[in-house]
């Protein structure tokens, strides 16, 4: 089951009952050796990369499903103030660390 996540400080129609706490999902991910050898012919020519952007999509969508795991953990029904935060580890873009993290919060019903 899914729980609300938004990049807002709240959520229409309910309210904040209880704070969790920082919660967060970090990954680090290395190309492929497809991808890192498509990407550098990409990158000699110019234009979009693709194998690239995948491995970035990829990395970003394992960082935010450790934070829905994390919330679960703290006991939150929902994630408000989502952000994503991104940096080169290993130096000459071996890899990509990514971190998605929010406040894990407990919503209740507005009366």
């Amino acid at each position: 089951m899914s729980i609300p996540v938004t990049t807002t400080f709240t959520i229409e129609g309910y309210r904040i009952a209880e704070y969790k706490g920082v919660v967060r999902g970090i990954i680090v991910r290395a190309p492929t050796i497809a991808q890192g050898f498509m990407g550098g012919l990409k990158s000699i020519v110019g234009g979009r990369i693709g194998a690239y952007t995948e491995m970035c999509e990829q990395a970003r969508q394992q960082a935010y499903e450790l934070m829905i795991d994390h919330a679960r953990a703290v006991g939150a029904n929902a994630i408000v103030g989502l952000r994503y935060d991104a940096a080169d580890v290993g130096g000459g873009g071996k890899a990509t660390e990514v971190l998605c993290y929010g406040t894990a919060v407990v919503l209740v019903p507005r009366e």
